[in-house]
């Protein structure tokens, strides 16, 4: 029934075509079902299927939200168990939640972002303010037109950079939810209450401080790489996969303990190249559907958009496994470096 209703509109300008396919990758379902358990995850996809989203944005954020969505019910089960009594777990996923709506620009902020849908600039201009930074602009400029790198170092070389974008983002947000909780903790007048906040304000100005450790130490590595080129002795290539190495050796894992690790974050990575693969074809897929569209062949649209649903549900499907393993990992890094800190 839906693919009945949407096929005629794919006749419609082509500015829209990003709303109009991920409405039909995304509700799949019938169309009283929510796609999400949680009101405010359904509005923000809502949102999200208003806006001129790339299709790999959309499955980028599908993901993400259904991370949210199963850290959120767990939570509850939690609160009900009475388990969350600080209320740690829950800033945390009010937290994460914060990071999603800045990550895709969803926060309420002007967005800076170019219009390129309907931008006239060429292709070389985009690329060159991909990143809309100075600092990654200008290294990207340069590894862009180095010829140090082939077209697939540079396309591991631009994940990197995006990698690096968004954790701006979400130190930005950590910022600023830090700089709330110093004005409510201003206003508190019970002592007992006061040393609670105290602590997580502690807390808070210890994940800052990490966070900016490690968006410094990844500046310096994109720094180092756009100048130099990839080396052949390096372990990883994988923005997500490199983070998570450098975080294990800054730990005390031991040698066996780091050796393990490694061994699984290959698997990891491959995991996670197969994934950029598959956003690289949705995205090619996208392309092609808004050719044949233009062309309007109705019978030859159906078949094009069938695929292209496929491959969008295997992309969305694929990144949700990717981005909770990752979890796992950092999870299971974390713990492991806690635990040798207790010893």
């Amino acid at each position: 029934m839906r693919l009945r209703c949407l096929v005629p509109a794919l006749c419609l300008c082509v500015s829209v075509m990003a709303g109009k396919y991920s409405r039909e990758v995304n509700e799949p379902r019938p169309r009283d079902e929510p796609e999400f358990r949680i009101a405010k995850l359904n509005q923000v996809w809502e949102k999200a299927n208003r806006m001129q989203l790339s299709p790999v944005q959309l499955a980028e954020l599908h993901s993400d939200l259904k991370i949210q969505e199963k850290d959120e019910l767990q939570w509850k089960k939690m609160k009900v168990e009475g388990l969350d009594e600080s209320g740690e777990k829950e800033a945390q996923l009010r937290r994460s939640f914060n990071v999603i709506l800045a990550k895709y620009e969803m926060d309420g902020k002007r967005d800076t972002r170019s219009l390129e849908s309907n931008s006239l600039k060429n292709h070389d201009t985009q690329e060159e303010y991909a990143f809309n930074d100075p600092r990654l602009d200008k290294l990207w400029s340069k590894a862009q037109s180095s010829g140090k790198f082939s077209s697939e170092e540079l396309l591991v070389l631009k994940r990197e950079f995006q990698h690096h974008k968004d954790k701006m983002h979400e130190y930005k947000v950590l910022m600023d939810t830090v700089s709330r909780t110093e004005a409510i903790h201003k206003n508190v007048i019970s002592p007992l209450e006061g040393d609670a906040k105290e602590h997580v304000l502690q807390q808070k100005h210890t994940q800052l401080k990490e966070k900016m450790r490690n968006l410094n130490l990844g500046f310096e590595r994109i720094h180092k790489i756009s100048h130099e080129g990839f080396t052949e002795n390096s372990e990883f290539r994988e923005p997500r996969v490199i983070e998570l190495w450098e975080t294990a050796k800054l730990g005390n894992l031991t040698k066996d303990e780091l050796d393990s690790l490694k061994e699984e974050l290959y698997h990891f990575e491959t995991k996670v190249e197969k994934h950029s693969h598959y956003q690289e074809q949705l995205e090619l897929s996208h392309q092609k559907l808004q050719h044949v569209e233009a062309l309007g062949d109705k019978k030859h649209i159906k078949q094009t958009l069938e695929k292209y649903n496929t491959l969008a549900e295997k992309t969305r499907e694929m990144g949700y496994k990717m981005k909770k393993h990752m979890q796992d990992l950092s999870n299971k890094i974390s713990r492991q470096g806690l635990q040798h800190n207790e010893l």
